[in-house]
């Protein structure tokens, strides 16, 4: 499995790359070469709606989204809609879930416990939330926030798309939405739950490690 690193990348170029990557993976289904990896990247601002999302989560118009240097596509993944933007790690995970005999549930939990683990090297306590995808804060209380969302979609049990983690991310954007169709539960970022700036490369490496334990 390798770990690669796209940089600052416009989402329609990385959703293009990671679909060429996948038709990759589904041809070499069955041979011995593994061309399975874990992408880091990050987007200018855009916001992506899943495809069973509902429109009206954005709450905004076409020159509103202009007016603040953000695009918007309706995608080919699970969840509804969401924000990515600099200083917000966005993952995509391209795996062959049959060579690493997990089910989908199975790897979303084990995506889950990556993140969980990696806010941990942070002191931030982050939790699963019951019938609802991501990690959160707080759970079970009225403050519950997200600070990380997953959306993922899986083609003969090839996944694509993946999560989205708040490092240092703008949150304001989050105000022209609702977040994942949630109205009652709010977003957060490791720069707002700590109170300062967090090294973005040392939380990919941090993250990195425990995909390498998870999976």
């Amino acid at each position: 499995m390798l770990f690669t690193d796209w940089g600052l990348i416009d989402y329609k170029e990385a959703w293009d790359k990671q679909r060429s990557i996948v038709d990759n993976l589904l041809a070499a289904k069955g041979s011995p070469e593994d061309l399975q990896q874990i992408v880091f990247c990050e987007h200018p601002h855009v916001y992506t709606l899943g495809r069973n999302g509902k429109a009206n989560n954005l709450l905004v118009n076409d020159n509103f989204l202009k007016s603040i240097n953000a695009t918007y596509y309706h995608v080919d993944r699970g969840g509804d809609i969401t924000y990515h933007g600099p200083g917000q790690i966005v993952g995509y995970p391209l795996l062959d879930l049959e060579r690493l005999q997990l089910g989908l549930k199975q790897y979303i939990f084990a995506v889950e416990e990556v993140i969980i683990r990696s806010m941990s090297d942070y002191g931030i306590i982050a939790e699963r939330l019951n019938g609802a995808t991501g990690v959160w804060i707080d759970v079970g209380t009225p403050r519950a926030r997200k600070i990380c969302a997953i959306g993922v979609r899986a083609s003969q049990f090839v996944t694509m798309h993946g999560f989205a983690l708040n490092v240092n991310t703008d949150l304001n954007y989050y105000r022209h939405i609702n977040p994942c169709g949630f109205i009652d539960k709010g977003v957060t970022s490791m720069q707002q739950e700590l109170g300062r700036p967090i090294e973005v490369n040392e939380v990919k490496s941090s993250l990195r490690k425990y995909f390498e334990e998870v999976l």
